[in-house]
């Protein structure tokens, strides 16, 4: 029996699983045409539903409480907008060694977007963190990129006509309608729906991990369809997965040690490491038209790989803490 229990904790838990089978899914059967205009209304709808669900279950005193935890708050915008960029300009010379000068600037670009939101509060809830924090931090880090991020840009780019870039409005109106309006939704019919949502905990914990499945596949979908992958040889693939790994590592060492130094319990330490490493596909290649005014692969191929990437990592994460909740970490 002990035997069995310690070789069990050796095999990939399901959610791991279902991270890699959907990135085989979209890698050997890609959705296109109208199949793909398909899965993608039902990712964004299942985004919709994954906040709505956050507004029923998260209570409006956490919500608040989440919102004013400003030491939390402000490491995360940290993380994401200072020591990201930070990280990358001063490894330019090992990182530039994995994968070229050329394919580098794609590692810059990723530096200056904001954090992820759906997968960030899904990671983050499995693991047993500050949902209500981690609601906040997303989606501070999602307005904030709106103009941090151009900005960024211009900076690390020298571009001078990145203060043209029209990016505002509706980065605004997508996190609106896609997270705002669905969590607050969700508050405002709380009342009614509260009981239900404690009793199907698992179902809505089951959405998560769906919502999640259906971002990777979709996102390696189209890269599939599109060809960005044919473009890369297997060496520059390998160094891009490798300097995206070295690149991630780093960073969250950075974040779960100032952790320690502040003094954060174990949920926000959770919190802060899911929302301050994680870097965004769904805002970085709407910004890269709006920026460079048209896809650049060289930014967005490694863009993809590091999104990959740190999906594979947190989702390892995730499913770890989720079995060791109520322990030291």
């Amino acid at each position: 029996m002990a035997r069995g229990a310690k070789y069990s904790n050796l095999l990939p838990d399901a959610f791991t699983v279902g991270i890699v089978l959907s990135i085989l899914l979209g890698f050997l059967i890609p959705c296109s045409g109208v199949v793909a205009t398909g899965f993608g209304w039902l990712t964004q709808a299942a985004i919709v539903l994954l906040f709505f669900l956050y507004g029923v279950k998260l209570s409006r005193s956490s919500v608040v409480g989440g919102l004013l935890h400003w030491r939390l708050q402000g490491m995360v915008l940290f993380s994401t907008f200072v020591l990201f960029p930070i990280v990358v300009w001063l490894g330019r010379g090992a990182l530039e060694s994995l994968v070229g000068a050329t394919l580098f600037s794609g590692l810059l670009y990723v530096a200056c977007l904001p954090s992820t939101v759906q997968s960030s509060i899904a990671f983050t809830s499995i693991a047993g963190g500050n949902v209500p924090a981690a609601v906040c931090s997303a989606s501070i880090s999602s307005l904030f990129g709106v103009v941090l991020t151009p900005l960024l840009v211009g900076v690390l780019f020298s571009m001078d006509h990145v203060h043209g870039a029209r990016v505002g409005l509706d980065a605004v109106l997508t996190i609106s309608y896609q997270i705002l309006l669905p969590f607050a939704l969700g508050q405002l019919v709380q009342r009614f729906l509260k009981s239900w949502a404690d009793k199907h905990r698992s179902l809505i914990a089951a959405n998560d991990r769906f919502t999640i499945w259906l971002v990777v596949y979709t996102s390696f979908s189209s890269a599939t369809v599109q060809g960005y992958w044919a473009q890369l040889s297997w060496s520059q693939l390998a160094g891009l997965i490798v300097a995206s790994l070295i690149l991630l590592a780093v960073i969250q060492l950075m974040i779960w040690g100032a952790c320690h130094l502040l003094h954060f319990e174990r949920a926000d330490r959770i919190t802060t490491l899911f929302c301050g490493s994680k870097k965004s596909l769904a805002v970085g290649a709407p910004m890269m038209l709006a920026i460079f005014g048209q896809l650049d692969n060289n930014l967005l191929l490694p863009l993809m790989v590091f999104h990959q990437v740190q999906l594979m990592v947190c989702s390892h994460l995730a499913a770890r803490w989720h079995r060791t909740q109520g322990k030291r970490i």
